[in-house]
């Protein structure tokens, strides 16, 4: 993402005050100014009307993403995080996005009501492999004409990009960032098998970028 762009969407993570936690700004002007993940995820959404549901939230960076591109979606956010979800709800607050909503959900448990378009960004490592497919096969049932199903993950392939992404999830957990280590990374031919089988036209391409991750995203919507 632009710069300028990054900064924009990062500022309302700044504090009400002088002395509060700066960590989020960074944080934010950071991935999105060296993470292909929104750009590519925006790419995916655009030209689709339904609303979307973004599984793993975080700060709640899609919602605002959306927005500065001009993609007026009914955003949903949910994630595991309570403390993120509160500070994604303040942000959302601060930049006038009344509209935005979140909530903490253990989506190991439950799967909220929905249906649109689903976002998946960085999720799918961090569940075993049959709560992967379940995952897929619910929200696959959530999809309406014209909706698309966006995710972004690594893939297992035995490439030094999996080894280094494998590394960068773990450190992810331990510094605190992610409350999980990574479980199972799906491969391409698995999600395809899923996704196709479940009539949906699939593509899967690399979202690395500048970045030494082995990061895909898969787009999947229904033939017309």
């Amino acid at each position: 993402m632009p710069r300028a762009q990054a900064i924009s969407i990062a500022r309302g993570y700044l504090p009400p005050g002088l002395l509060g936690n700066r960590w989020d700004y960074y944080y934010a002007r950071s991935k999105l100014a060296t993470d292909p993940l929104y750009p590519g995820a925006l790419r995916a959404l655009r030209g689709s009307t339904a609303p979307v549901m973004d599984l793993g939230c975080g700060l709640g960076l899609l919602a605002h993403a959306l927005r500065q591109d001009g993609q007026s979606l009914e955003y949903f956010g949910v994630d595991n995080d309570a403390a993120k979800i509160r500070r994604a709800i303040a942000a959302a607050g601060r930049t006038g996005m009344a509209s935005a909503r979140f909530a903490f959900v253990d989506l190991a448990h439950h799967l909220p009501d929905h249906a649109g378009s689903v976002a998946i960004l960085d999720v799918l490592q961090y569940l075993p492999a049959p709560a992967q497919r379940q995952l897929l096969e619910n929200v696959i049932a959530m999809l309406t004409p014209g909706a698309r199903l966006v995710i972004r993950t690594g893939l297992v392939d035995g490439s030094r990009r999996g080894l280094v992404s494998r590394i960068g999830d773990r450190a992810a957990n331990l510094v605190g960032w992610m409350q999980s280590t990574p479980r199972c990374y799906p491969s391409a031919d698995g999600l395809r098998a899923i996704l196709e089988g479940s009539g949906l036209q699939v593509t899967i391409e690399p979202l690395w970028g500048r970045t030494p991750f082995n990061n895909w995203l898969v787009v999947a919507e229904h033939l017309n």
